[in-house]
């Protein structure tokens, strides 16, 4: 399946993406007025391969869930059930993603790709209610291994979250859904993302690791530590990204990749979200650097590590408010522009159809 998909994901449309600036040139306003939302858009273009692209909707939130062994290292005060009982309240329409996710009009799809505990799953409503919030079950494992210790995961359980992501984002296409949002819960998952930005990226753990959910000076450094030992002891390859996400990543990272890797075989756009997709989406660059023209960068997280992944990747973010949820929560909060952006070249009348003079 992987390499299926990586074999369907191309470069942007060059037509398509120069028949987009064209038509923003005979707009009615000044050429360049729109800033970011006008290069948004004719990169949107160029991956549907049409001007005007699709409007991007649906909207559909991917939530991977997966746990981690490295949480027995300490690196957060949370602990690790609160990710099975987070996917209860996600389930439950209590999130702060579901919040979101309702005003923006997205469906909410969640993944357990890995959870350690058992799930408290909320019975369905009756009549069932085919917008409420929807569980898929697909454990590879229960939560990683210690990747101090040794690899987080088997190469082919690294290789079987990946499929999963991919399978997701088939099937949210296939439903009807025209953006993918990223979404991921799991205590502790900072740890790995930081470990798979300073291997992707080759920056000192001390410049990708954060505070996660709000960790002390003594926890952080300890942080800090936990990566540089993981980093140390498995050398991980970036020429390999699934040897990478194997040695120091979490179930939920590989899935999300995957499911990056699927929208982009697809030619459907996908919002990333915080420091867990970004460091996923690294990783899909690294299967297939055609896939970063599929990414749109929904925010710039909190997490320090979260800029030095899109500086890597050359992604720059939508709106800037602070935000270390996770969860979808800055993707759904940027969807409204990345819709505008589109909008504009579908709505916006030109200078001849207006009858407004040009300079």
């Amino acid at each position: 399946m992987l390499e299926t998909t990586m074999s369907a994901i191309r470069p942007l449309d060059e037509a398509a993406m120069a028949a987009a600036r064209e038509l923003h040139g005979r707009l009615t306003k000044p050429a360049g007025s729109l800033g970011l939302l006008e290069d948004l858009s004719v990169r949107l273009a160029g991956l549907a391969g049409a001007c005007p692209p699709p409007v991007p909707e649906p909207a559909a939130v991917a939530i991977f869930a997966g746990d981690h062994g490295v949480h027995a290292q300490g690196v957060s005060p949370w602990p690790q059930e609160v990710t099975a009982q987070m996917i209860g309240n996600f389930l439950a329409g209590g999130a702060v993603v579901n919040a979101f996710a309702r005003q923006a009009g997205a469906s909410v799809t969640v993944v357990d790709v890995g959870v350690a505990t058992p799930l408290p799953v909320p019975e369905a409503p009756e009549p069932a209610d085919p917008s409420a919030p929807r569980l898929v079950t697909a454990s590879v494992r229960r939560g990683t291994r210690d990747l101090t210790v040794t690899a987080a995961l088997t190469r082919d359980e690294a290789l079987a979250a990946v499929s999963t992501g991919i399978r997701i984002a088939d099937e949210l296409i296939d439903a009807g859904a025209g953006i993918l949002l990223t979404g991921d819960m799991g205590i502790g998952n900072t740890t790995p993302a930081a470990a798979l930005i300073a291997a992707f990226t080759g920056v000192d753990p001390l410049d990708s690791t954060g505070r996660g959910t709000g960790i002390d000076d003594p926890t952080y450094a300890h942080k800090v530590a936990v990566v540089r030992a993981a980093l140390a002891r498995h050398t991980p390859d970036p020429a390999d990204p699934l040897g990478v996400l194997a040695a120091v990543g979490g179930l939920e990272h590989a899935a999300l990749a995957g499911l990056i890797l699927g929208a982009a075989a697809r030619r459907t756009p996908v919002l990333l979200d915080g420091v867990i997709a970004v460091s996923a989406a690294l990783a899909a660059a690294a299967f297939a650097p055609d896939a970063v023209a599929a990414m749109v960068a929904g925010h710039r997280s909190a997490e320090p590590g979260a800029t030095v992944a899109l500086r890597h990747l050359g992604l720059d973010p939508l709106i800037e408010l602070g935000l270390r949820l996770g969860e979808g929560t800055g993707a759904l909060l940027a969807l409204p522009v990345v819709t505008g952006a589109v909008r504009v070249l579908h709505d916006v009348a030109t200078f001849d159809s207006a009858g407004v003079a040009e300079k």
